[in-house]
This record gives C-alpha cells, structure tokens and sequence, in this order.
C-alpha cells in the first residue's frame, strides 16, 4: 500500500504547478542513446504518416470529413487551414520504428502508424464528450464546435478506417495486426468504461486504477510498439515482448498524465488548472493519497466524500481545489506515482532485452520512453 515516502506537510493551497515531472532520474544517460534525436524520430513518423492519414481522413463523407480535420488540426472552426497542434505524435513514432526490429523499411509500418492513430483520435473524441473537456491542444474541442452528434458519428468512422486501413493490405501480416489493434481497442474502450464507473466510487485500489490505466492507456500503446514489427514479418515471441515494452511504457505515460492532470501548467497542458481534479477522476494520484495513513490522507477522504454529494461543486474556486491538490501531496500522492512512473518505466526497457535488434534501434526505442516520461504536456 503506497505511504508518503518523503512528502513533506503542504499548506492547503500552496501545491506547485506548471513544473517538468521529473519521473525518470537523468543519471548515466550512455552516449549512444544521448546521441538520439527524439524530435526527429517524432517527426519522421509524422511525415510518414500524416499524407496517408489525410488521405484516409478524405475518405468521409461530409460533413464528418471536415470535422475530422478540425480535430486533427489541419483547420479551423471556420474551415480554413490551419497549422494546428497535432499532438506529441509518439505511437507513429514508435510503429514506424519497430518495423525496423523486423529488418524491414520505416515505411513498412505507416499502415500500421495510422491505423493506431485513428483508433487514439476515436477515443479522444468519445472522452472528449464523456468527460465534458471543452478543450484539447489549445483549442474547443469537436463537441463544443461541431456538436455531441458529429464527435460520435466521427469518432466511429475513424474506428473503421483504422481496420480498412489494415485489412486493405491483403497479406497474412495484416490480418495479424488488425486482430492485435481489435484486442488493444477494446481494452482501451473496457478502460474507459472502468475510468466512468470510478468516478461514482467513492474509492478505488490502487491495483484497481493501474488495471484501468492499463486498459486506456497501456493497451494502444503496446500496439504501436509491436505493429509495424508485425507488418514487417516479425514473429509473435518478437511482437509480443515488444507489446509488453509499449504497455508499460504506457503505465509509465499514463502516470505523468495523471501528474500533469493535477499539476500540470495550463499553458503547457492546454486543460484547464487541475482538471482532473474538477472531472473528479480517480487518477493514481488521488488514489495512492487515500490508500496511505495518516490525518491528511484521512481529511481528503472526508472531503472527496462531501463533493461527491456536493451540489456547488462546478462552482468550486481555485483555491478549493488548490487545497485538494495540496492535500493529496501531503498524503504522499505525488511522490508515489512520480516513483511509480519511474518502476513502469524500468519495465519498459527491461522487456527490450528479450528482442534481437540492432543497437541504434534499441537506443531509439529508449529515448522515446525516456521523452514520454520527462515532460510538460
């Protein structure tokens, strides 16, 4: 059960935010890893995959082909071009690079790249209306500019595309990966289901919410890690230790998000300030708090309990959930999921080691774990 491991007493509405989350300690970075350039590797699977994800974004009938492109980022409520945040971009990243685990060209997992991001942007879309966000990546999202309807109607169409965009290949290959990206999608979509029901519960294990997180986080993650390997020929022993290095990587992730989600500098963030504290979502944050001892982990309890029957609370000021948030790391929240990120992590990169590629590829796959973990938004 987490404890406070080093949180030291805060005073109600002084909790720090818009800081880096230092979840992964900087020490002895090799130089061969510290040679790689992660924002090209970023943006190397965003090139390769943004023509054929536009393309199939074309594919829509209208109006759902316009909406998908203002959440994409490629116009505005208006129509126009626009040059809009498209997201970190990592799942590309991370199935253009594991073709080559397989000896096969980048381009060999683009197929692969877009497919898992129409499934991530089908989710988002959904969330964005379950969850009430009215902004993702600076800007309104789907449902406040185009309506609840279009944000559904859209988020299932992008859910078929992925599978066209697979399937359309016709090989042994593809079939092999569109089956990894339906099992990876409905433990995303079970992980929603669990992230809503928590939300009514007064409490939630530990071990509760890291299943969860798992499910909606770790699941599509794990996918892109292993589907351009999958794509290229690799066989299951290979996709699946790399599956087990995108699921905790994807913990990992997920872990910061939660630290970002009560944390996280607005600006940075593009949420409001402790957004997840307003959704009232059981992140591994508040979670870890309530499971430790002690009187403040016992006080926010008592006043978790109260807002879930309180009928002011969207009317809650800064400071109400500045006091949340100052108490959750005083019961030792904070430190646990920073330490926590840093335990999926070690996972992470320890599964690498039952694959056979080449030492650049290796050094790639770690520097991007190290990115999602060590950030801002």
């Amino acid at each position: 059960m987490p404890g406070r491991r080093g949180a030291g007493p805060r005073t109600p509405g002084t909790a720090t935010r818009g800081e880096t989350v230092p979840t992964v300690p900087p020490a002895s970075t090799p130089a061969s890893r510290a040679a790689v350039d992660v924002t090209a590797l970023l943006e190397r699977g965003r090139t390769l995959a943004t023509p054929v994800l536009r393309a199939a974004v074309d594919r829509l009938a209208p109006p759902m082909d316009t909406v998908a492109a203002y959440h994409f980022g490629w116009i505005d409520a208006a129509g126009n071009p626009a040059d809009g945040d498209g997201g970190k971009a990592v799942r590309p990243a991370l199935a253009v690079l594991s073709a080559e685990v397989a000896g096969a060209a980048p381009a060999t997992g683009v197929p692969g790249a877009v497919a898992v991001e129409l499934v991530h942007n089908f989710s988002l879309l959904h969330d964005d209306l379950m969850d009430g966000d009215e902004q993702r990546r600076h800007r309104d999202t789907v449902w406040k500019v185009h309506g609840p309807a279009q944000a559904i109607l859209v988020g299932d169409a992008l859910f078929a595309l992925a599978g066209e965009v697979l399937l359309e290949l016709g090989t042994t290959e593809a079939g092999r990966a569109a089956r990894r990206l339906t099992s990876a999608t409905r433990a995303l979509i079970d992980g929603q289901a669990q992230d809503i029901s928590y939300e009514h519960r007064d409490r939630v294990s530990v071990e509760e919410c890291l299943e969860m997180e798992g499910n909606k986080t770790g699941a599509l993650l794990a996918c892109a890690s292993s589907i351009g390997a999958v794509l290229g020929g690799a066989d299951d022993a290979t996709a699946d230790a790399l599956e087990k290095y995108g699921y905790h990587l994807g913990l990992a992730f997920q872990a910061v998000d939660d630290l970002l989600g009560i944390w996280g500098d607005p600006e940075a963030t593009g949420k409001q300030t402790w957004s997840d504290l307003r959704q009232r979502k059981k992140s591994l944050p508040v979670v870890a708090a309530l499971a430790a001892q002690g009187s403040a982990s016992e006080r926010l309890g008592e006043i978790l309990a109260a807002d879930a029957k309180s009928t002011e609370f969207e009317n809650f000021s800064e400071e109400e959930f500045a006091a949340r948030a100052a108490l959750i790391e005083e019961a030792g929240g904070r430190t646990w999921t920073a330490g926590e990120a840093r335990r999926q992590y070690a996972i992470a990169i320890e599964a690498l080691d039952a694959v056979d590629m080449p030492g650049r590829v290796r050094d790639s796959f770690t520097a991007l774990a190290d990115f999602v973990v060590v950030r801002k938004r």
